[in-house]
């Protein structure tokens, strides 16, 4: 499935994860997460191995973090692969709780 476009992220919290699904509903990645009030803590994703090498976790990447980001969330990204997505787009760097930031 090569069409990009038909892939939808949304937040699944009564499985505490974002999920990213083809238009038929079917869910082929997830970025697990913990959350506290106003912060959403990333702790693991997974794409189906079906799926891999498509941009399917960049675009559940940017999903995720865009849901989080109209949510007024702060993220703390200790999944490797949100860490390397913040890296790689530094336009979501200001979402980043550091921990000695102070508030």
């Amino acid at each position: 499935m090569s069409d990009e476009t038909q892939l939808t992220v949304v937040d699944n919290p009564g499985e505490s994860r974002f999920d990213v699904r083809l238009a038929d509903g079917t869910v082929v990645g997830s970025a697990y997460y913990e959350r506290e009030p106003g912060v959403v803590i990333f702790t693991h994703t997974e794409v189906d191995p079906s799926m891999e090498g498509k941009g399917v976790g960049s675009r559940l990447a940017a999903g995720a973090l865009g849901l989080a980001r109209e949510a007024g969330d702060r993220i703390v990204p200790l999944c490797p692969f949100i860490r390397a997505y913040v890296k790689k787009h530094p336009e979501y760097e200001d979402l980043v709780l550091h921990p000695h930031a102070g508030t």
